[in-house]
């Protein structure tokens, strides 16, 4: 088997920024593997650990990414899975078993309720719905119906029906769908898989190399462990082993680093937490022995332990990620370019997903593409440009938004992020522009005004359809319109919705409220101000500057007037950002989506 491979699988060069804390996902991802090695007694801090992931929990009962942030469906599977595998107990179960019943379309779950169903949250709810809150799901017939219309024609599976019928069957949308199904009927018991298996185990062991290793679908570049687990996991779960099953062994095996713990492709130099996660649970899905490398990998995880609690991906002082490194290069300013910062950014690009990732070795993600874009990484590289737009089409929703990574469903914050990100890319080739890019941009819009919301205030919108109004979205929104154009959406109705929208958000004493019109915040002024400079819109800038100067301190930005101290290098950045707007006048702001 031959492939180009357009991107070197190894770490990040240059110069990166971290913050030294805990992810979820890590922290998942550590405490599941440390379970699989019957090895939880040396988790971390395990206090420290467990009130980190208890603390995402929000009011509704569902779980957030980190605090402040909406539940969903991934982070609520992560935190309350992870407390389990540590014998910890999980808070008020009846309410999360509520949160996920507004999460149900009525044929299978969303990532957050009112957004479309995908494969990635219905796996994750099926899950908690059966294993954490004792199910079963809410109509196991419609479940299996919708599980059953993943199937592309190929034999794979793919995130929705929709995407299914476009023919984009993933490794991982299989794992997803398979475990979906196992929840749903108590491992099997109560039916059948709802697919052409033989046609499915048959898709899946064609996605096996000879060197051993998997790819996520046909065009991936490299076989990558991520790949081999969700593959071998979903064989597994069907009863079937890969073609190779020794020759699978031997791969992963040969992906050990230094310490005896795994790295994610071959050549790649840093032994990540998600290495050996997929690495162990590989192992574990093809009955190989876990005792060989149980004590290596037990003993590199902590080391990726945080203070307080919680993991990240490597050693902490060493863990950058994304938006903190792209804030920190936006907040020095075209005057003092931190070109490492730059350099580290572009190394984020990595096999088979053309985006840029959060963390290196995890998955492209579009909202840290634009923070990557907009802080200058790529300007003089037209094939590291050109991958991104190619990733940037393949991520485009069947009902034109998109979602934050490839299968997940659309919403307004993603959409708007890769509207912008587009815009970029096309400044960046004028020959090509907004429209030569290849994306569906009437689906765009199409999406856009399905978040909407009627019978209220006017020009208001959600994050997804039929979601509360907020600011934000309804900014987003207004964006969107004025980059595509006259051809798409009238410019002057956008320009007039921002300024109503200004004006119903304006906070008396400086800066605007992302609900109502009381209390502002740092996000909401943020988009506000660049809003208002995109329409063409006189800025007051007395009004901001009182704002700025509530929330700037010696100590950094601060979210809001009521947040104590700095918010870290996120409202760093944007604190910087705003000031630096006051002085150097409309267009001074990137378009950094956030939430």
């Amino acid at each position: 088997m031959t492939t180009t491979v357009t991107a070197a699988p190894r770490a990040p060069q240059g110069q990166g920024v971290s913050g030294g804390e805990p992810d979820l996902w890590c922290t998942y991802a550590a405490v599941r593997t440390l379970a699989w090695l019957d090895r939880t007694d040396s988790v971390a801090d395990p206090d420290g650990t467990a009130a980190y992931l208890a603390g995402r929990r929000n009011a509704d009962g569902g779980y957030a990414w980190s605090r402040g942030m909406l539940s969903d469906a991934w982070a609520t599977f992560y935190c309350t899975q992870a407390l389990r595998d540590m014998g910890r107990p999980v808070p008020a179960v009846e309410a999360t078993a509520r949160w996920l019943e507004r999460t149900w379309s009525g044929e299978a779950y969303a990532m957050l309720p009112g957004q479309a169903p995908d494969v990635w949250a219905t796996h994750f709810s099926a899950r908690t719905a059966v294993e954490l809150c004792g199910g079963p799901v809410p109509d196991r017939a419609r479940l299996l119906d919708w599980l059953r219309r993943l199937q592309c024609a190929e034999g794979g599976l793919s995130w929705s029906p929709e995407d299914a019928r476009r023919g984009k069957a993933d490794v991982r949308a299989c794992y997803y769908g398979v475990m979906a199904w196992r929840a749903a009927t108590d491992n099997g018991a109560s039916g059948a898989p709802p697919w052409d298996e033989e046609a499915l185990a048959a898709w899946l062991r064609a996605r096996q190399g000879d060197e051993g290793g998997f790819r996520f679908a046909p065009a991936a570049e490299v076989p990558c462990l991520w790949a081999t687990y969700r593959a071998v996991g979903a064989l597994a779960a069907l009863g079937r082993a890969p073609r190779d099953p020794d020759g699978c062994q031997a791969w992963v095996m040969g992906l050990r680093g230094p310490s005896g713990a795994f790295v994610r492709w071959e050549g790649y130099d840093v032994e990540d937490v998600w290495a050996s996660f997929c690495a162990v649970g590989t192992l574990k899905a093809l009955g190989a022995p876990l005792g060989p490398v149980a004590d290596a990998v037990t003993a590199r995880i902590t080391e990726l332990a945080c203070s307080g609690g919680g993991y990240t991906y490597r050693e902490p002082q060493d863990a950058a990620d994304a938006l903190s490194t792209a804030a920190a290069v936006l907040s020095a300013g075209p005057a003092a370019p931190l070109t490492d910062g730059v350099r580290w950014l572009e190394g984020c690009q990595l096999p088979n997903e053309g985006g840029v990732m959060y963390m290196p070795g995890r998955g492209s993600e579009v909202r840290c593409t634009l923070w990557a874009l907009a802080a200058g990484a790529f300007a003089g590289d037209r094939a590291a440009r050109d991958r991104i737009t190619g990733w940037l089409a393949d991520l485009q929703n069947a009902d034109g938004g998109f979602g934050y990574w490839e299968g997940r469903g659309s919403d307004m914050v993603s959409t708007a992020a890769a509207v912008e990100t587009a815009a970029l890319l096309g400044e960046a080739d004028e020959a090509a522009g907004l429209d030569g890019l290849g994306l569906d941009l009437a689906g765009a819009l199409s999406f856009v005004d399905s978040c909407r919301t009627t019978g209220g205030e006017p020009f208001a919108h959600g994050n997804v359809p039929g979601a509360e109004p907020g600011l934000r979205p309804a900014l987003q929104a207004q964006r969107v319109r004025l980059l595509l154009g006259p051809g798409f959406a009238p410019p002057a109705e956008a320009r007039e919705a921002v300024g109503v929208l200004l004006d119903r958000h304006r906070v008396r004493g400086g800066g605007y409220a992302g609900e109502g019109n009381r209390v502002p915040d740092l996000l909401s002024t943020y988009e506000a101000v660049l809003a208002a400079d995109r329409a063409g819109l006189a800025l007051d800038t007395g009004h901001l500057a009182a704002f700025v100067d509530r929330v700037r301190g010696a100590d950094g930005t601060a979210w809001s007037p009521l947040a104590p101290g700095s918010g870290g290098p996120l409202a760093d950045c944007l604190g910087s950002l705003l000031a630096r707007r006051l002085t150097a006048g409309p267009g001074a702001l990137p378009a950094l989506a956030l939430s």
